[in-house]
């Protein structure tokens, strides 16, 4: 299992299209992966379950997997969170 601890940079923090741009990519992995808000974890794949999980502007959110493409699927979900969803 591999995991990374990153900030939150947007300034709408992850509400409906950040959170459906994270899960599309989540699912392209083989891996488990996680995000996990304070002390709440959510299925990286499920959009229901990313929205439940509350991330606003400088939450930091723990990205963990767990698989065959864990490390790749960490670094991918982690550029993703640090370019801001290609939001600004």
């Amino acid at each position: 299992m591999i995991s990374k601890d990153i900030s939150i940079l947007n300034e709408t923090g992850i509400h409906a299209r950040p959170a459906a741009v994270f899960v599309s990519l989540a699912t392209k992995f083989k891996s488990e992966i996680y995000v996990m808000n304070d002390e709440k974890k959510a299925n990286a794949k499920s959009i229901l379950h990313i929205m439940s999980l509350g991330i606003d502007k400088g939450s930091i959110i723990t990205i963990s997997a767990e698989g065959e493409d864990e490390e790749a699927a960490v670094d991918r979900l982690t550029e993703l969170v640090e370019s801001k969803f290609g939001e600004e």
